[in-house]
């Protein structure tokens, strides 16, 4: 059985770590994986995972002179690509629903990201949320295998870079600072706000100290972010979009607790008072409410540490998820169309083609009104200007 999986970015996060995860143990199984991505893929560049560099990686264009008996997309922008290599079944693993990533004005962008649930895929899916979105809109059937945890690396008794200290909080931000839907910045200011005693950061962005922070982990490898986990008390997670968000189930399991959003996913695991605590979204002075009471009853915040282990302990290992992944794509792998590659093509070229004329359409409109202040000028100043320059520049 030969699997391609196509993969927009090998760098370090969530959505990436779980493709590396279902793809190795496939390998493991005795699946022939190769990981298809746009550019060359250096070994160094996967030093994060521990076995991703144990993967074939090749690119779009290599892919394209073999055959493959399934072939994965796994990101909204790479679905249109997935036709360039031949399959006997084509499969969409969606991890969110993308559009949610690029802001509201940019609706070409949301728009073609939503085209790509239309696609003739079957789909298998990590979150109850985006099984129902695509049940709801799509008339899809997906299969719902939720993602795993390694037990080998989260767990409460482990390294550490610094013990806790019962008499202070600290208190884990993670995420990328530069992605507007992690919303990062701000949640480090609410931590600052907070009576933590202590702010760490741990963040897929190449930086090495972030104002208002303790301490920062900039792209660290996952078992050095066990330790990071074991030793802080609470993670403050306020993303606005997520697929089912791993890094408060992976401070579950390491011991600690977290507050989040009442983001897409978090009811997958987070029950609010019982193992963490869940704010509706921009409810600032919750967030820090909230971090105030961990830091003065200790007790309380026992208690969501305990309830927290329950939920971790209950939780199912990669080797169950995985087995289910494998297990859907099995299912999955005989087409229920025929010509599906030439279908595939036809739709990606039609709605890319959509996608490029809206956004053209979209860049006139700025273009145009970047000029509008040279037609109000040529409006007052048209006896100076010559006929048809004047007309050319009010047409603008």
């Amino acid at each position: 059985m030969k699997w391609a999986i196509f993969l927009g970015s090998t760098t370090v996060g969530g959505g990436t770590y779980v493709i590396f995860e279902h793809a190795t143990r496939a390998k493991e199984k005795g699946v022939d994986v190769t990981i298809v991505t746009r550019e060359k893929v250096s070994k160094e560049e996967l030093y994060w995972h521990t076995k991703a560099s144990e993967l074939r990686f090749i690119t779009v264009e290599e892919a394209s002179k073999e055959e493959f008996d399934v072939v994965i997309s796994t990101w909204w922008a790479m679905v249109g690509e997935a036709y360039k290599v031949k399959g006997k079944q084509y499969l969409y693993f969606v991890q969110s629903i993308e559009s949610r990533f690029a802001p509201e004005k940019e609706k070409p962008t949301r728009r073609y990201a939503e085209s790509t649930y239309m696609m003739p895929m079957e789909i298998i899916t990590e979150a109850t949320w985006i099984k129902e979105y695509l049940e709801k809109n799509y008339l899809k059937h997906p299969i719902l295998v939720h993602n795993g945890i390694r037990k080998d690396i989260y767990f409460p008794d482990g390294e550490v870079i610094e013990k806790r200290d019962p008499n202070k909080l600290r208190v884990l931000v993670e995420g990328p600072v530069d992605v507007d839907f992690k919303n990062v910045p701000k949640t480090i200011k609410l931590c600052q706000k907070s009576k933590a005693d202590e702010i760490w950061l741990m963040t897929s962005s190449e930086i090495s100290k972030y104002k208002g922070v303790d301490k920062v982990f900039s792209r660290v490898p996952i078992w050095e972010a066990a330790k990071i986990y074991r030793s802080c008390d609470v993670i403050v997670k306020l993303s606005y979009v997520e697929g089912m968000f791993g890094p408060p189930l992976e401070m579950f399991h390491c011991g600690g607790t977290a507050i989040t959003y009442d983001v897409t996913g978090h009811d997958e695991y987070i029950v609010n008072g019982v193992n963490g605590l869940v704010v509706h979204r921009d409810d600032d002075d919750k967030v820090v409410e909230y971090l105030n009471r961990l830091k003065e009853d200790s007790e309380y915040l026992n208690n969501l540490k305990k309830g927290a282990l329950d939920t971790a302990n209950n939780w199912i290992d990669w080797e169950t998820s995985s087995d289910r992944f494998y297990d859907a794509v099995m299912e999955l792998s005989k087409p229920k169309e025929d010509n599906l590659q030439e279908k595939l093509a036809m739709m990606s070229r039609f709605y890319f083609e959509d996608y490029t004329v809206m956004q053209d359409y979209l860049n006139a409109l700025e273009y145009m009104k970047l000029f509008r202040p040279v037609a109000n000028f040529v409006n007052k100043t048209k006896r100076y200007i010559p006929a048809p320059i004047r007309n050319a520049l009010r047409n603008l």
